[in-house]
């Protein structure tokens, strides 16, 4: 998968040790990378030998590159929202019965998150042991099959578009305040809606997590492969169920207000495979400009 067109940036034009064995290269939307973003890398190896094939790692997700011609590898990544302002990368050149690690970094900036204030019940805002037990299970369930996304084929062909083409209420990264306490950051991008309203999937992908959540209350969890996963939080109810194969556009839910939410919406979610990114770094690389994206809101 090649992707959609984009600005690329190199990244210390080569790295590796003297020889240089290859150039990497960052697509992303914007041109300079920041923390909770989707990127696409693109290498170029400079060795003596044809190249079959190149694994590598960022954050401790696996890379999955594809030949673009016949020179040059790419791969899509996550960069994770914590962190420093260098992100490490692990590349393996492989050719024949050798190996070539290559080790190097690209800087990352820290994106302009906002601050929610929000006052609610504090059952909503302290959630007693036995809650917190089952929240702990539900985020490594929806992590398991999140990083399961690493082990399917690219699914899809046609550019992401939005769930929802409404307002969006609230954005990716922004610090939740609940009751004058800092507790965790909103990683997802909520679209405003009633209950009932239509939810339609991102691009075509697999259902693999029909579930009531805690937090999220009913959620539906789409593998696109390649380690691409979307997620839809707090619906009403869910029209697709695990196995499914879904279409891009196709609808598989309703809004809701389930969970802990303080009105109906859709919270929509994106990951690459463990990692969470902001949907809309996602829209941006590998959307369209009619498909309703952009960064409207953010």
């Amino acid at each position: 998968m090649t992707g959609f067109p984009g600005a690329w940036l190199m990244v210390a034009a080569t790295v590796g040790v003297a020889p240089a064995r290859a150039q990497v290269a960052l697509e992303t939307e914007p041109a300079r990378p920041i923390r909770g973003a989707l990127i696409r890398l693109r290498v170029t190896p400079t060795i003596d030998a044809v190249v079959d094939t190149i694994e590598g790692e960022i954050a401790a997700e696996p890379l999955h590159f594809h030949p673009a011609d016949g020179l040059t590898w790419t791969s899509f990544a996550g960069i994770p929202i914590s962190g420093g302002d260098s992100v490490p990368v692990t590349l393996v050149l492989i050719h024949g019965d050798n190996r070539d690690t290559i080790r190097t970094s690209f800087a990352a900036g820290t994106g302009d998150y906002g601050l929610d204030r929000l006052r609610v019940a504090p059952r909503m805002a302290e959630p007693d042991s036995a809650a917190r037990r089952r929240i702990a299970r539900e985020i490594a369930r929806a992590r398991a099959v999140s990083r399961a996304a690493h082990d399917t084929p690219s699914l899809w062909t046609e550019p992401f578009r939005r769930p929802r083409d409404t307002k969006i209420t609230s954005t990716y990264g922004t610090a939740r305040e609940f009751n004058g306490k800092m507790l965790s950051r909103h990683l997802g991008t909520d679209f405003e809606g009633k209950v009932g309203d239509p939810v339609r999937a991102t691009n075509r992908g697999r259902v693999v997590l029909v579930a009531n959540f805690y937090l999220a209350g009913k959620v539906l969890y789409l593998d696109h492969g390649d380690g691409i996963v979307s997620a839809y939080f707090h619906l009403s109810r869910a029209l697709a169920k695990t196995g499914d194969q879904v279409e891009r556009g196709q609808v598989i839910g309703a809004v809701g207000q389930s969970g802990r939410v303080t009105g109906p919406h859709l919270h929509f979610v994106m990951r690459y495979g463990g990692t969470t990114v902001d949907p809309m770094s996602v829209l941006d690389l590998l959307g369209s400009p009619d498909s309703a994206t952009g960064s409207g809101g953010r």
